[in-house]
């Protein structure tokens, strides 16, 4: 007999380690990390908690629950990491790179090369980067090859045949193919592969030190060719150091971290600046996806774990900084510390050099977002939908229906009629220009008259303030509703200029002008279900209408025929109890607070007048 999750839980370890909730299907929904699995995972599960939406779907979804115990909660960390990249869970926050990023990579060789790369591979190689424009990897490439006169091609020398000369792709054998660095004694290709990666770390200042003392112990020594092979190396350390910008007169290692949400996007971006010895030398950036309902406390920190425990990291620097708190920093410091063997401080910076850094950091967020969003309203833009495409083809259009205008009429027994107007551009709605009409030349339940009238007055706009016309005008109705809107255009002197269709409801008939038969679009098309979208949202807007507008009549001529009862109190009234039904059944006590002692003695007597008394 199997175990329910609660009974899970309820025996789980108080030790670090991963939790990961599965669906019904064995899915992972989401996976995360806990110093105590037992409380961490129980506090999902307590009622008294204040879930978010977006949770409390996740966790009505959970029908299984696995840990895995770790020694520490570092451990936890790295093991989250993996186990989220390789599940994908839908829940946990994901990353997208807008760009394959370039590397300078060091490889695992008994003479280990140096070559550009964008693809990692974990063989033992180190790679330092990435390099946030191909033109800085470029630089730094060139510089190892002045300085240290390397081969930085992405081949093995051994796979060129020098008596054949110089391979064109490969530009740095034009200078060094006589010299090659894999003919090196071992001792003097691990010197200069020692110092190449203190110059990829940024370790520059130190580097220049060291080689300028070896230069002048070479010249004591009158060892002048070799003095000279420094002194160009220096010189050549000497002016990429120039180059670089300086952030911070402290000659202090540190990463800046910062993260900027945008609501309309649905994405956040994080930004990580790389200083060393106080300058700038790498810019990195991912886009954080599936945040809805994420607290930035929450993102900054999944961002910074994320980079120092994923391909991406480099080496740990003695400070941290981040644009907000983490929910929790204790794992991430202790792997840190693990990782660093000292103490890495990860603070929040107010004031200073270092809030100045983090506000350079969000405004390349900004800027990254701007660009993600303008790129994705290119492709929307770009993208048309196959039920726009179909119903093209359906009705025999002369063009892409990508703009829809749909109306419909609302009125209950010809009492306040009114209309509406919505919009679809590329199947979906676009709110921002829907319009309500309230009926003006109309008397009564006249359908079709109500139809011309609402057509005529929009497009009567639209050719005098030049908006843009619908590439399709839908109307809620059959041919009687159509044939009135055409009548409306020619009026106007707008017919023709789009083209125009009716749907009936009843056997969702498709009419259009000057054919009898109407089209039947296949039920399960994605053409028809496009124009039942647009015919109910234009039903539902007009509904809403007039509902909104028979109940304004309503409590101006209910509640403002009480003495001392205006249409702002009956507004007010109504906004407290909801309807004048409401009102009418609430205690006296109830109205004088909503409305003060006179008025709300008024409402209540008005309502709750004695039945007289007859005689037998």
């Amino acid at each position: 007999m199997s175990i329910t999750v609660k009974e899970k839980v309820d025996h789980l370890p108080l030790s670090p380690g991963v939790y990961q909730f599965k669906d019904s299907r064995g899915n992972h929904l989401y996976i995360g990390k806990a110093k105590k699995l037992r409380n961490r995972v129980r506090s999902y599960f307590q009622e008294s908690r204040h879930h978010d939406g977006r949770l409390k779907v996740m966790i009505s979804k959970i029908e299984d629950v696995e840990v895995i115990v770790t020694d520490s909660e570092s451990e936890a960390l790295i093991l989250e990491n993996n186990l989220i990249k390789k599940h994908q869970p839908r829940y946990n926050i994901m990353y997208r790179d807008d760009k394959s990023y370039p590397y300078i990579c060091i490889t695992n060789d008994s003479k280990p090369r140096v070559f550009p790369t964008r693809t990692v591979v974990r063989d033992g190689s180190k790679y330092f980067g990435p390099y946030d424009h191909v033109g800085h990897m470029r630089r730094m490439l060139e510089t190892i090859r002045k300085t240290f006169n390397l081969c930085t091609c992405a081949v093995s020398p051994k796979m060129i045949d020098k008596s054949r000369g110089a391979p064109k792709w490969h530009s740095c054998f034009d200078d060094y193919l006589e010299n090659c660095s894999g003919d090196w004694d071992d001792d003097e290709y691990r010197d200069a592969m020692e110092k190449v990666e203190r110059l990829l770390t940024g370790k520059t200042e130190d580097l220049i030190k060291d080689i300028k003392e070896e230069m002048q112990i070479a010249s004591d020594a009158l060892a002048f060719e070799e003095a000279a092979k420094l002194r160009d190396s220096m010189e050549s350390l000497e002016k990429y150091n120039k180059k670089m910008k300086i952030v911070d007169n402290k000659q202090v290692n540190r990463d800046i971290f910062a993260i900027e949400v945008d609501e309309e996007l649905q994405e956040a971006c994080g930004v990580l600046f790389k200083v060393r010895e106080g300058k700038l030398i790498g810019k990195f950036h991912r886009f954080l996806k599936n945040i809805t309902e994420t607290s930035r406390d929450i993102m900054i920190q999944s961002f910074v774990e994320d980079y120092y425990t994923g391909q991406f990291a480099g080496a740990i620097p003695d400070e941290v900084y981040i644009s907000e708190e983490m929910e929790d920093s204790e794992p991430l410091a202790e792997y840190l510390w693990e990782m660093h063997q000292k103490k890495v401080p990860i603070r929040v910076p107010k004031i200073g050099e270092k809030k100045h850094l983090i506000n350079m950091a969000i405004s390349n967020a900004k800027l990254n977002l701007g660009q993600r969003k303008l790129e994705k309203q290119k492709f929307e833009k770009e993208r048309i939908p196959q039920s726009v495409k179909d119903l093209k083809e359906y009705l025999h259009l002369q063009r892409l229906p990508r703009r829809i205008e749909c109306f419909d009429n609302s009125n209950i027994q010809g009492t306040d009629p009114v209309a509406s107007m919505v919009c679809f551009v590329d199947s979906k709605p676009r709110k921002s220009e829907y319009k309500r009409f309230k009926i003006k030349t109309v008397t009564g339940a006249d359908d079709f008259a109500s139809m011309k009238e609402v057509v005529m007055r929009r497009y009567k706009r639209v050719k005098r303030e030049k908006l843009q016309p619908p590439d399709l005008i839908l109307i809620d109705g059959g041919k009687g509703q159509l044939n009135a809107a055409v009548q409306g255009l020619r009026e106007i002197g707008f017919e023709g200029e789009c083209e125009i269709a009716g749907i009936a409801k009843r056997l969702e008939e498709i009419f259009v002008p000057g054919k009898s038969a109407p089209y039947m679009i296949p039920k399960t098309s994605s053409a028809l279900k496009l124009l039942q979208r647009a015919r109910d949202e234009a039903h539902r807007f007009a509904i809403n209408y007039h509902r909104d507008k028979r109940s304004k009549r309503t409590v101006k001529t209910e509640l403002t025929e009480i003495d001392g009862i205006g249409e702002k109190t009956a507004a007010d009234l109504i906004r407290i109890f909801g309807s004048v039904k409401q009102v009418k059944a609430s205690e006296e006590d109830q109205l004088k607070e909503a409305i003060g002692e006179k008025k709300g003695e008024s409402v209540y007597s008005y309502f709750n007048k004695p039945v007289d008394s007859v005689s037998v």
